[in-house]
């Protein structure tokens, strides 16, 4: 057969394969000329969808500022660390490496695999804040979607000493607690953002520009002294444990400045292991719990006494049997004695006494007394909590309220309230605002009653920590000091609970010239003794030596030993 007869091979016209080439080549010249209309005249396009892709957008975290102590001393750093996160859909890894990555971040095998398994999500965080040298150990595993980032965790070196002071910052860096809290803003600065080109493992290729810098947060000097925080803390703690108490709590202010020198709770946690925290172990009791103050609050009332020229310090109060009775109650002195001195009720804390002088001054006089000194008002430190405690209208006093709130029942303060209240006594009669920060200078007082009443008061003070006083465990070898004691039975729903009670000592020195006001509070003391003067009074004798030795304060008494006085042999104050 030959070619021509063959049946598959026909001889196409010429014009047809011209028509093919030419529908080829305009195939090709419509495709370039979208190439080049795209790359030359509309990049807007690609543009767009590239940096959908690769373009990021990274934050640049700031630094948290230190915060310091009086002294320079660091109790709150920033430390670098890394959070592990991953993009799940991105994720390519062998069961042997999700194994080990698991096993590097301590995490549960199915847990991590819930995790990654979970393509809803664009992002998810498989661990935060672990150390570099944990994050590096990551990176060595190269797989895919997987990607860590700088942060920085707070490190507290105070431990549970500074912990109500200092607070704590969350898993995002943020203040929860304290003074991490109280000043969130200048201590947290602003993080900065920086535009990157990262390739589709998420390495950065190339880092294009800075849309914001970061501004570092700002450094913080408290007017706590570190060294004082640790002597107050440490009492306090061994105070509680002694007398088996539920809790407890000291203050420690510069009556000069009025800086508050140190503060500590019990019971406390450390903030750079909160695992297993309590609700009582947070408690900032010092600024957030109010309490009936009991017998600290007698020398209020006579001070308005004396102001008013009611009674003088040598004026006598008549307290025989020991009882004294008002309408269908009864007020009851821990020990009867007969008539006393305006300066002896102080001294020796009889409650007849004090109720019998209140009942001569104006209920609204009372009443405005208490709320000059700051009581039913927060202290104002800008610090989370601060309790405003609770004085009723004079309105709706009775007779027998307004005598029993004259030894400190039927009202609540806080006890940073209280030992703010007592410096009218040390810097004769003005009330010193109090500040957490570092002060340059003395600042200016707010009078509150005359300097002559406030020197008559701190004379009866001084009495009070003397033998026949009822607080001589008080007492500092090598200075003066003046304080009272107070002792309230606590309330349990509506009621006062008959053995469980408020054990406080609030006092100063040296008296010649006032340097300090500490105030202690012991919660439910249940060792066998309960009043203040045998369970708070030591505790501020401690701290007070501590902290006037801490500040080279000159002794103003003789610097021999101090006879404390035996069993059953010194005075118990009225609760």
């Amino acid at each position: 057969m030959s070619m021509a007869a063959a049946p598959v091979l026909v001889r196409l016209p010429v014009w047809r394969a011209r028509v093919v080439l030419f529908a080829f080549l305009a195939a090709f010249a419509v495709l370039a000329g979208r190439a080049v209309y795209l790359q030359a005249v509309n990049t807007d396009f690609l543009q767009m969808k590239g940096e959908s892709r690769f373009l990021r957008v990274l934050e640049v975290p700031a630094t948290r500022g230190r915060i310091l102590d009086r002294n320079g001393e660091a109790v709150a750093i920033s430390t670098p660390v890394r959070s592990i996160w991953a993009i799940p859909e991105d994720v390519k890894a062998t069961p042997g490496q999700l194994k080990k990555l698991a096993q590097v971040l301590g995490l549960d095998a199915d847990e991590l695999d819930r995790k990654i398994s979970d393509t809803t999500r664009d992002f998810v965080y498989l661990r935060r804040q672990i150390p570099p040298e944990q994050a590096e150990q990551v990176a060595e595993l190269g797989m895919r979607g997987i990607f860590s980032q700088r942060e920085y965790r707070r490190y507290y070196p105070g431990g549970d000493g500074m912990a109500h002071v200092i607070g704590f910052t969350g898993v995002g860096d943020e203040g929860q607690e304290g003074i991490e809290l109280a000043f969130q803003p200048s201590l947290a600065g602003k993080a900065g953002s920086r535009r990157v080109i990262k390739d589709r493992l998420g390495r950065i290729v190339e880092d294009i520009e800075s849309i914001r810098a970061a501004q570092d947060g700002k450094d913080l000097t408290l007017s706590i002294d570190g060294k004082i925080q640790n002597i107050a803390f440490g009492v306090l703690k061994a105070t509680v444990e002694a007398h088996k108490a539920k809790a407890g709590a000291v203050i420690v202010l510069d009556v000069h400045s009025g800086e508050v020198l140190a503060l500590a709770n019990m019971p406390s946690y450390n903030p750079n292991n909160r695992g297993r925290l309590t609700g009582a172990q947070l408690r900032n009791r010092v600024m957030t719990d109010t309490f009936e103050p009991g017998s600290t609050l007698k020398p209020f009332t006579v001070a308005l006494a004396i102001d008013e020229g009611r009674v003088r310090p040598d004026t006598m109060i008549q307290t025989a049997p020991g009882k004294y009775t008002i309408g269908n109650y009864t007020i009851s002195d821990a020990h009867a004695s007969g008539a006393l001195s305006v300066a002896q009720v102080i001294q020796k804390s009889s409650n007849v006494g004090a109720a019998k002088i209140a009942l001569g001054l104006p209920r609204e006089d009372m009443w405005d007394l208490f709320k000059r000194v700051g009581f039913g008002n927060p202290p104002a430190l800008g610090f989370p909590g601060e309790a405003q405690g609770k004085v009723r209208d004079w309105k709706t006093w009775r007779p027998i309220e307004q005598a029993t709130m004259s030894y400190g029942h039927g009202i609540s303060v806080s006890l940073i309230q209280l030992a703010r209240a007592y410096s009218i006594f040390a810097r004769d009669g003005e009330l010193v605002p109090l500040t957490l920060v570092k002060a340059d200078m003395p600042v200016a007082g707010r009078r509150v009653i005359s300097a002559e009443t406030a020197r008559s008061v701190r004379e009866m003070l001084e009495m009070a920590v003397q033998a026949g006083g009822t607080a001589p465990r008080a007492r500092v070898m090598g200075y003066r000091v003046a304080g009272k004691t107070g002792t309230a039975h606590k309330q349990e729903n509506r009621a006062y609970a008959a053995h469980k009670y408020i054990s406080s000592f609030v006092g100063f020195a040296p008296v010649s010239d006032p340097r300090l006001v500490i105030a202690v509070m012991i919660d439910e003391p249940s060792n066998g003794q309960y009043y203040g003067g045998a369970v708070a009074a030591p505790a501020f004798a401690q701290v007070m030596q501590g902290a006037l030795r801490r500040l080279g304060v000159q002794p103003d008494a003789p610097m021999r030993p101090i006879e404390l006085p035996g069993e059953g042999e010194e005075l118990k104050e009225g609760t």
